[in-house]
């Protein structure tokens, strides 16, 4: 078992920044690829941002620009950095390690106001 704990959650205003974090304790041999994602009232959970073993990142079209995901694997975290937020980007952030199988975190609220 893998168990994730998120935090870095909170109130920002508009054009401000976050940074959360996600850290991996447990049975962890090796974690491949490591993502963040969130859900906004009355949305699906969509992702975020993805980074691989080897470090290759990705991003979703409307945090590009803006979001930066890092991972410290000595530490088994994921981190994301989140500048000029906007009120968009209100939304539960949910932390997804794969391993073996795939594990999530219990989710963080970012509430941006503008």
């Amino acid at each position: 078992q893998v168990q994730l704990v998120e935090s870095g959650g909170g109130w920002v205003q508009a054009g401000g920044s976050l940074r959360l974090s996600c850290a991996a304790s447990g049975s962890i041999l090796r974690i491949n690829d490591m993502e963040w994602y969130r859900q906004a009232p009355g949305k699906q959970r969509e992702l975020v941002a993805t980074i691989t073993s080897r470090g290759w990142t990705n991003y979703a079209d409307p945090v590009k620009g803006r979001f930066t995901i890092s991972r410290n694997d000595a530490k088994n975290t994921v981190f994301l950095q989140m500048n000029n937020v906007k009120p968009e980007d209100t939304a539960v952030y949910y932390c997804s390690v794969v391993v073996t199988y795939r594990y999530w975190g219990q989710g963080t609220q970012v509430t941006v106001s503008s």
